[in-house]
């Protein structure tokens, strides 16, 4: 698998969301495409994430981006997940791991002292020509959707 970098071609990707629908790379050629990856639909940090990027979609679309989180949760628990908190964003469910394999987000994690294999939290920025613009990794949720706007409004010139 290619190195991921800012400045690499974004890997594609083609999974289901929330609602029954599906949401491709291809399909969202020509905007800014927002693609955060959390461990765990409701869990207090990927829900935090969830409802800033939510708060913040108005303006993510004001600035011609889309905003997709991804996990490995099936379409179902991403449906109760997004009904409980109204939450706006797409909710990819990428059950098979995928999309997590291809931005390397499926890692290792240590947890009191248990190893095991995780989605790590990270954020990829990709233009609209699909290149990865900038990559957030180890993300910590508190004002991260925030700096993600700041950054996005940045690429557009905005």
């Amino acid at each position: 698998m290619p190195e991921i970098t800012e400045g690499s071609k974004a890997s594609a990707f083609d999974m289901a969301t929330d609602g029954g629908g599906r949401v491709s790379l291809d399909g969202l050629k020509g905007q800014t495409v927002v693609l955060y990856f959390y461990p765990k639909a409701d869990t207090p940090g990927c829900t935090t994430e969830g409802q800033d990027f939510s708060a913040l979609s108005a303006e993510f679309a004001a600035a011609d981006a889309v905003i997709i989180g991804v996990s490995r949760d099936p379409v179902k628990k991403l449906d109760l997940f997004k009904a409980k908190y109204d939450l706006t964003v797409i909710l990819g469910s990428d059950e098979d791991g995928t999309v997590c394999e291809a931005f390397g987000t499926w890692v290792q994690k240590k947890l009191y002292g248990r190893e095991y294999m995780g989605v790590e939290r990270a954020t990829f920025l990709i233009d609209a020509e699909g290149k990865i613009r900038h990559i957030w990794r180890k993300v910590k949720v508190k004002s991260h959707a925030k700096e993600v706007l700041e950054v996005t409004r940045t690429l557009r010139g905005l």
